[in-house]
């Protein structure tokens, strides 16, 4: 399919879900980019890059070109690439082979053209950070998938990631199968893959999902590399710790204390407990541990953006919309941020660099404790 066709009108669904599934109580996570909603993905290299130990930061406003044999390559945007990793990252975290994957982002390119879509009849989402706006029902979301169906609130339907995770649905799915996602329909591998993502979102249109099935394996062979650093082993990925100021505040030593005790843990998509969660997680549990408490998710509402950052300060990465960022951490110093960065590297210090759109949030932190 030509350029032009991914960026035209995008051709919504009339679904014909009957079931009303108890709405979904996950919460909505702040990372969603590339793990994290909008999910911290550490670059999008070719899976055939051997490059050894090498990152290049996604950056901003980014448009991706995308090689598809024999055809005109697709021009993704950045927010449609921001898309298109969530649903890959996801699918990456719960296991999903890789068919399962290329199901579900065709079905993101014949829903929204990999968009964030409002709906003009739902006016809780265009409050909510969108690309555009449609008009089908009440659907809302990368997937067009519907509140009153059971699929989420608008809220949670809102994030590219919470999309990916109904979708694939499953017994980790927020759903639980009601409705079902791809994973909750029986034999679903041995299907075509258009009629796999018909079993999941009951369009009228059944057709047209497999149409987009070689822009969406070359998306996933564009995007879906390694979310760890290009070549990066665990042990090439210890970094040293940046030097702490001599006039840094008693609470501020603390929390980066805090952070390096997290260093080692495990990225679980949701998680909190201590080496078992996100990056939001993370965070909340390493300012509750120097007693400053942080809301679960859009942590940086707690605080004042601010231009001169200092270690243990807020760091925001990966932004998805008006005053919204897909992936936070806490500020090291020296280049350096301390984050739940993916499933493949865990828990680490790592460079800003890694990550684009970086900004820093003043939590009000005391001079002394």
């Amino acid at each position: 399919m030509p350029v032009p066709a991914l960026l035209l009108g995008v051709i919504k669904k009339r679904a014909a879900l009957r079931l009303l599934g108890a709405t979904a109580s996950a919460l909505v996570l702040c990372c969603v980019m590339a793990f994290c909603g909008s999910i911290a993905l550490v670059a999008f290299a070719s899976q055939r890059t051997t490059a050894g130990c090498n990152v290049a930061a996604t950056g901003t406003g980014a448009a991706v070109s995308i090689a598809i044999p024999g055809q005109t390559p697709v021009m993704l945007s950045a927010s449609q690439a921001t898309v298109a990793k969530s649903y890959i990252a996801v699918g990456r975290t719960r296991a999903v082979p890789d068919d399962g994957i290329v199901i579900a982002l065709m079905m993101a390119l014949q829903e929204s053209g990999l968009q964030m879509l409002a709906n003009a009849s739902v006016a809780e989402s265009l409050n909510l950070p969108h690309d555009g706006v449609g008009n089908d029902h009440d659907s809302v979301g990368s997937a067009q998938q519907r509140p009153s169906a059971g699929w989420g609130s608008v809220a949670e339907l809102m994030q590219s990631a919470y999309n990916a995770e109904a979708f694939y649905g499953g017994p980790q799915g927020p759903n639980r199968g009601s409705p079902r996602g791809l994973l909750d329909v029986q034999g679903w591998q041995q299907m075509d893959k258009g009629t796999a993502a018909q079993a999941v979102q009951g369009s009228t249109f059944p057709e047209r999902y497999a149409k987009w099935r070689l822009e969406a394996q070359a998306i996933l062979e564009g995007l879906g590399a390694s979310m760890a650093p290009v070549g990066c082993s665990p042990d090439k990925l210890v970094v040293a710790q940046p030097t702490v100021p001599s006039s840094l505040s008693q609470i501020r030593r603390e929390i980066l204390a805090y952070a390096q005790q997290g260093v080692g843990g495990a990225y679980v998509w949701g998680g909190t407990a201590f080496k078992a969660w996100d990056c939001s997680g993370y965070v909340q549990w390493v300012y509750g541990q120097a007693g400053v408490q942080l809301p679960r998710t859009e942590q940086w509402t707690a605080g004042t953006l601010t231009t001169v950052p200092q270690p243990g300060d807020l760091v925001v990465q990966n932004p998805d919309g008006p005053n919204h960022w897909g992936h936070v951490g806490i500020y090291a110093g020296n280049g350096m941020m301390y984050s739940a960065l993916n499933p493949v590297v865990g828990t680490l210090l790592h460079p800003l660099a890694w990550n684009g759109g970086t900004a820093y949030f003043d939590l009000g932190l005391l001079s002394g404790k």
